[in-house]
């Protein structure tokens, strides 16, 4: 059973690592540490208490509360160690030309041409306690888009290096997957391997879009035919024990799966929370923590303190009593090793607040998402309800446009059928209610005068929110050192006194080739299924909708995927990456910054699986170091024999 303790409790010791956040990278790096029997501070910003079951019905009744279900609406707002959140942005009525075309009113302050829609959540568990669950692993090819495709940057290793660790991730999230068509894939190597659990089932829209296998579509921006194949999305959530799963693949022995939560049961809340807990989350890694780790929560870390020569000592934190207020104490932690496990953002953040790992001039830089371009459509009535509102946001989805030399045109993009209607375009099912009862705008912005009541309007919404198709489509964005986080203390700091992040933030041209190509894949897959194309990315009475850009005279526009990434990269030439391959800093040999903020790249993948392969892999690399530090030392006596210090 873990320790919790207080700041001051946290504070009178010294450890042998401190890890700050305990979102996914630093619960398992804590896990594995502490199993080990090294002693292990983790400092985490965000409240305690969703870990009780008090603690997660508030939760959920906030969520039915808040009036916008957007990822942060399970959770209270925390004045002392504030989250971003995508209700800070507003679009601009009639913007001028050339300027930007949104405000951003909350955490984050954006100087970019375009918005970064992407947030977290500071919180115990960090912002998977609202994430939807997926975890595809990243194909070979997106470990080298430079040497293959000669844009953005390389990793430092293969992607059959990271197999091993995939698995372990893998296992510790307890992930359900169809393993022979993730092979089929290529991103599964070993013919042996099975997941932990059988996959989620296909959704019944899934089954009826499955009947386009085999149509050719044509990539015009690649000027490339690519035939459609659907695969089914690899989840964390809990599905049906799978009695196959190989015993080399169990960790530290461990057999069966953890056995935490229902299974899913279709619920369609996956995002911000799971009704049944049938969604994995970090809780259920800290439930596991050895005593040698120590929780302390409400714990916010301020810098990180230098020590001797090119070494760190510790952190400086501060804490508060009261989410409502700033008010806190400062104090000082001390360890062997340092690793920043906050968030992409955070860990940048910090690092320039600290005024360490600068040697590259790379710490904030390379500031990366996945822009998502939604397509919605509604299928032909005659062939009657397609299913929206049920099971995980999506658990099917084509995969061709992720790889090929299609990528050297545009960025590749991954296509998501969406199980969820038009929640995430038009704000559906809610939406078509108010339009209904004359209470909203029509589909083509005119006002309804008077609405339809009674068996008129079942009929109205059992038809039309029955056919809706969403077709969320993620492009990769490639490391660019023009999206930054930067700080600046003289003029942007939050309540407590710490240094708001600065944000920076475009699109490239291949970037936006991508979503274009995207875009004009989705209107061919659409008129496959023979549905109608209600998607509208233009400007509409002089409001444009966030992230609007006009590309060959098409009005497109993205949203934030939430996965944030770049601002700490890693790399082998310490003049161009912050952080070495193991995720060390080039200028510290006891600090390491670990996360998403390391990769290099992000390819088309939901990112917290890589993630969490290198934090395991770097808790390898740590105990190594941490091993060393402690190995006694040996002194010769007079007879120049050997003999333990």
């Amino acid at each position: 059973m873990t320790e919790t303790t207080s700041a001051e409790g946290a504070a009178r010791r010294r450890y042998d690592a401190i890890i700050v956040g305990a979102g996914w990278a630093g619960s398992a790096l804590a896990k594995r540490l502490g199993a080990q029997g090294w002693h292990v501070l983790v400092l985490e910003a965000g409240n305690g208490g969703t870990e009780t079951w008090p603690g997660y019905l508030d939760s959920l009744s906030t969520y039915y509360a808040a009036v916008a279900k957007v990822p942060n609406s399970a959770y209270r707002r925390n004045k002392a160690a504030p989250s971003p959140d995508v209700l800070d942005l507003a679009p601009v009525r009639d913007p001028r030309p050339g300027s930007p075309e949104f405000t951003a009113n909350g955490y984050f302050v954006q100087d970019g041409r375009l918005p970064y829609g992407t947030d977290y959540l500071r919180e115990l568990g960090g912002a998977a306690m609202h994430w939807l669950g997926a975890v595809p692993r990243m194909l070979p090819d997106d470990f080298a888009t430079a040497s293959d495709y000669g844009y953005g940057r390389d990793w430092p290793f293969t992607a059959e290096e990271l197999q091993p660790w995939y698995a372990e991730a893998e296992r510790e999230l307890g992930v359900a997957g169809n393993a022979e068509e993730q092979k089929d894939l290529g991103v599964v190597t070993d013919s042996a391997y099975e997941y932990p659990m059988h996959h989620i089932p296909q959704s019944y829209l899934d089954e009826r879009c499955r009947t386009l296998d085999g149509a050719k579509v044509n990539d015009s921006v690649a000027d490339e035919d690519y035939a459609l194949k659907m695969y089914g999305l690899p989840q964390a959530r809990n599905s049906t024990p799978n009695p196959a799963y190989p015993t080399p693949y169990r960790i530290q022995g461990a057999v069966g799966i953890p056995n935490y939560g229902e299974r899913c049961v279709g619920n369609a809340s996956c995002v911000p929370i799971c009704p049944v807990q049938a969604k994995s989350h970090p809780l259920r890694l800290q439930a596991a923590w050895p005593g040698t780790v120590t929780l302390a929560t409400r714990c916010v870390v301020t810098r990180v303190r230098k020590g001797r020569d090119a070494y760190v000592s510790g952190v400086e934190y501060r804490t508060y009593t009261d989410p409502a207020s700033p008010v806190s104490r400062s104090y000082v932690a001390e360890a062997d090793v340092v690793v920043l496990a906050a968030h992409a953002i955070e860990n940048a953040r910090l690092l320039l607040f600290s005024e360490l790992a600068t040697g590259s001039g790379q710490v904030g830089r390379n500031l990366m998402d996945h822009p998502t371009i939604l397509n919605w459509a509604l299928t032909p009535e005659a062939k009657g309800p397609i299913g929206p509102f049920r099971g995980p946001g999506h658990t099917s989805g084509w995969e061709v446009f992720r790889s090929g030399a299609g990528r050297i045109d545009r960025a590749p993009f991954r296509i998501e059928i969406g199980n969820w209607g038009w929640g995430w375009a038009t704000g559906a099912p809610l939406s078509n209610v108010a339009t209904a009862l004359g209470l909203g705008g029509t589909a083509d912005g005119g006002v309804r005068d008077e609405g339809v009541y009674g068996p008129e309007l079942r009929r109205l919404l059992g038809s039309s929110i029955g056919r809706q198709l969403q077709l969320q489509i993620a492009v990769e964005q490639s490391a660019d050192g023009n999206n930054r986080v930067t700080i600046d203390p003289a003029r942007y700091r939050d309540a407590m006194g710490n240094p708001r992040p600065v944000l920076t933030y475009d699109l490239d041209e291949h970037v936006r080739k991508g979503l274009y190509a995207a875009r004009l894949v989705a209107r061919q897959i659409f008129g496959l299924l023979g549905a109608t194309d209600y998607t509208d990315h233009a400007p509409r009475d002089g409001v444009p909708p966030l992230g609007h850009f006009v590309h060959s005279g098409t009005h497109l526009a993205y949203s934030g995927a939430g996965h944030g990434a770049g601002t700490h990269l890693m790399g082998t030439d310490r003049t161009t990456s912050v952080v070495d391959r193991d995720q060390r800093t080039h200028d510290h040999p006891n600090l390491y910054a670990v996360g998403c903020g390391s990769m290099p790249s992000v390819g088309t993948s939901n990112p917290t699986l890589t993630m969490m392969a290198l934090a395991l892999r770097s808790a390898a690399e740590i105990h190594k170091d941490l091993t060393a530090a402690h190995r006694p030392a040996r002194l010769r006596g007079p007879q120049h024999e050997e003999v333990p210090a």
